[in-house]
């Protein structure tokens, strides 16, 4: 269909739209419309999101999707006692966030520039919903922001990866509130998974399987092959997600949606892998989102280049995988079912530092031939979860949306779960 001539209200688009309700993220607590990958749902069936406020500040905000009103539950320099602005401040919470069976939430936050000119280090924060209180735990690094902050609330472990490779693996005693290093080093925005036994994995620097045994606090590092060969390249973005077997990985890369099928309790020097193809196939492809729904299906957001000839841009497709049947669906392209959610005001996009008063109000989306609201080329998916009651959550950027997406068909199950009592 390239080069076919579309006028805006009156074509009919040759892909399936996934609608979604657009939430502008609450404004104050970023300048830059910007946010990354912090964002879960809650054991109250609440929604969280990391912001990132360069040179000032980072919050965690809270979503209550029947009320549908936003408010800050961590305020990081207020938690810590910090005043510090420009490069020193705490501009971002970047980690994904960690529920933990009591229901407390686990995050990290992390500088804003590449120059960490007086950077302390990032600190380690907790917000319990049920009392409303957020706690400082410290800085594991010194000078070095977090990327990755999982707890284990059984064992009394918080696992902690620095932020760029630049400093080991470090987990945090919840008994004796101490850091320690466990090594090895990892890749740049890797991500700590705990299976069934309790061991954490996660992904070395040179693409090789690390996991911790907390009962002998010993690291074995082992390569993953894919068809006989050791892997050598997954990027400095992967990103992986547990089966809810317990012992099963999915992982795709940033720049590749090869989806990998990983064995964590695999026996033998190596550890073997399957690939079971791309999710989609188009040019340029880019993800940063892989999670397990309620109903066992993996589900992915994969920006490809427009070659339909509907449109220009980028589109941003929802993938699915079944791992019982192998079957791959592309379920749709994003689209958001009400335009008007975010002001067009000069002084509004004005404010963000991203954005110049110049600039359209929506630089991150672009508009269809149909007149349908898309994200598109200086956009990004940085975020998506999949909730216990089967609604998708996904986070936008440009401006930073929380974007709502019901109706898709998942098992049915409790909205809200009862945390359980953990002793400090």
């Amino acid at each position: 269909m390239s080069g076919t001539a579309f006028a805006k209200g009156q074509a009919v688009s040759p892909f399936e739209y996934v609608w979604g309700q657009a939430y502008h993220v609450l404004p104050e607590t970023h300048n830059s419309e910007s946010g990354y990958f912090s964002l879960c749902e809650g054991l109250n069936g609440k929604v969280y999101v990391g912001t990132a406020k360069y040179g000032v500040n980072s919050y965690l905000v809270e979503f209550d999707p029947k009320t549908e009103k936003q408010r800050i539950v961590i305020d990081t320099h207020k938690v810590c006692g910090l005043t510090a602005k420009g490069y020193a401040a705490q501009s971002k919470i970047h980690t994904r966030n960690s529920v933990g069976l009591s229901g407390k939430i686990y995050v990290g936050s992390m500088q804003g520039y590449a120059d960490t000119s007086g950077y302390p280090g990032g600190y380690v924060m907790t917000y319990d919903p049920r009392t409303g209180e957020a706690v400082n735990l410290g800085i594991p690094q010194p000078g070095y922001g977090i990327i990755d902050v999982v707890a284990d609330e059984g064992r009394g472990i918080i696992y902690v990866i620095p932020v760029d490779a630049m400093k080991p693996w470090t987990c945090y005693d919840m008994k004796t509130k101490l850091f320690r290093e466990m090594g090895p080093l990892l890749t740049g925005r890797a991500h700590t998974l705990i299976d069934w036994r309790g061991y954490a994995n996660a992904i070395t620097r040179d693409y090789r399987l690390a996991q911790y045994n907390p009962d002998t606090g010993k690291v074995v590092v082992r390569d993953i092959l894919v068809d006989g060969k050791r892997v050598t390249d997954l990027g400095i973005s992967p990103e992986w997600a547990m089966a809810a077997d317990g012992r099963t990985a999915y992982l795709i890369q940033a720049a590749d949606p090869t989806l990998y099928e990983i064995d964590l309790l695999g026996e033998g020097k190596v550890v073997k892998a399957m690939s079971h193809g791309r999710l989609i196939e188009g040019k340029n492809p880019r993800s940063r989102t892989l999670r397990v729904g309620p109903d066992g299906r993996l589900y992915a957001v994969v920006r490809i280049k427009n070659e339909t000839g509907f449109g220009e841009d980028k589109l941003y497709h929802l993938v699915r995988f079944d791992p019982k049947t192998k079957k791959m669906d592309d379920m749709g392209v994003l689209a958001v079912k009400n335009p008007g959610f975010f002001s067009h005001s000069a002084d509004e996009v004005g404010r963000h530092t991203a954005i110049s008063s110049t600039s359209p109000a929506y630089v991150g989306y672009h508009t269809l031939p149909d007149g349908t609201l898309t994200p598109g080329n200086s956009s990004d998916c940085m975020a998506m979860i999949v909730t216990r009651d089967g609604v998708i959550y996904v986070t936008i950027l440009y401006p930073f949306t929380l974007l709502k997406i019901e109706g898709l068909s998942f098992p049915r199950t409790s909205s809200v779960l009862e945390p359980i009592t953990i002793q400090d």
